[in-house]
């Protein structure tokens, strides 16, 4: 596939086949649909936290400003990928080169195209600013000072960068009102145009760069272009008490997705402590975080009582709800001390 054109305000996303790779660039079957993570490309991933490092190609050096924009594209993308996907960095040695120039082998319509070999290779191309085509001329922004119709190459380029790593175009709904979810596009934007200057993945590709290459910490948030199940446990160190006894209760949070994105600890989240009541269940307390996906909390407890953890979808995350099962504490004898309770069956929370 390559950047082509459709109309003369707008160009395809790039993808270049190069001799002897194409079975590794086969399109993605699954059925896609608008506000879904990105498709990926057929051939294989990049391992993990890869260091895919690039240099100038001989013979097609960018000039000053379109390298600028490139480096920055890079560090878009190790910046915002919120994955372990492979990490870019420029290193004049490298054995990947970026192409700029004339000879670019994008096709008669391309603006700029790659090719993949995972996991040992890549390469990147972009034309001369200047370049015409039968719509008119190809304005760098970088290189033009930003005029409107401009393309700015750093959004380009981390376009680029992303089906480097084995993302394929985002689908749209029909009004691409949905646009910006991705930076990975079929139709690339010129200045003024909302997402023309994109710097960030966007959380579609994310999404896609999170299923193919997991989360990068416990902590890191689900895009909310997901939909993660999330699985919750809950232990307590004693369920028969004596009255007025401290008792530690501990949650493991996980994902339950498939895939990478299975069985993954989840830290850092609200989970809280909840009591059954007569009408159904009550928050008690936010546990505290702790390593490996697990909340705490201590209570005193100074009655029989159902109790479980619950995590509640966060507004900013793609990642599920999700209660643990019920733990039944009982009394075995009854409570005297003077942090016992007038009435039966309540609880006091450790101070």
């Amino acid at each position: 596939m390559i950047r082509m054109l459709q109309s003369k305000a707008r160009l395809r996303a790039a993808v270049m086949i190069g001799a002897g790779i194409v079975a590794t660039l086969v399109p993605a079957l699954a059925t896609v649909t608008a506000h879904s993570p990105n498709p990926m490309l057929g051939g294989g991933l990049f391992a993990q936290n890869q260091a895919l490092d690039y240099r100038w190609a001989s013979g097609g050096t960018p000039p000053t400003a379109m390298k600028t924009a490139i480096n920055a594209a890079a560090d878009d993308s190790n910046a915002s990928r919120r994955s372990k996907a492979p990490i870019f960095t420029y290193v004049s040695g490298a054995s990947n080169p970026i192409y700029y120039g004339v000879d670019a082998q994008c096709g008669v319509n391309g603006l700029a195209c790659f090719s993949r070999t995972a996991p040992t290779s890549f390469r990147m191309w972009l034309r001369e600013n200047g370049h015409r085509y039968d719509w008119g001329t190809l304005r760098w922004c970088e290189m033009t000072g930003d005029p409107d119709g401009c393309y700015e190459a750093e959004t380009i380029s981390l376009d680029e960068f992303g089906h480097i790593l084995g993302l394929d175009h985002h689908v749209n709904f029909a009004d691409d009102s949905d646009y910006q979810d991705a930076v990975v596009q079929t139709y690339s934007r010129t200045k003024p145009k909302a997402g023309w200057n994109a710097h960030v993945y966007g959380r579609c590709d994310i999404a896609a760069l999170q299923q193919a290459y997991d989360v990068l910490t416990t902590s890191t948030l689900y895009s909310t272009c997901l939909d993660v199940p999330s699985a919750l446990t809950l232990t307590t160190s004693m369920t028969n008490v004596v009255a007025g006894s401290v008792v530690t209760h501990t949650a493991t949070l996980k994902s339950a997705g498939s895939g990478r994105l299975s069985n993954n600890y989840v830290t850092g989240r609200t989970v809280v402590l909840q009591r059954r009541t007569t009408t159904g269940w009550a928050d008690m307390q936010v546990m505290t975080p702790g390593s490996s996906g697990t909340y705490t909390a201590q209570v005193v407890v100074s009655g029989a009582m159902d109790v479980r953890a619950l995590f509640r979808k966060p507004s900013n995350e793609g990642l599920r709800s999700s209660a643990s099962g019920t733990i039944s504490i009982a009394l075995i004898q009854p409570c005297t001390g003077r942090l016992c309770p007038l009435g039966s069956g309540s609880l006091e929370v450790a101070r």
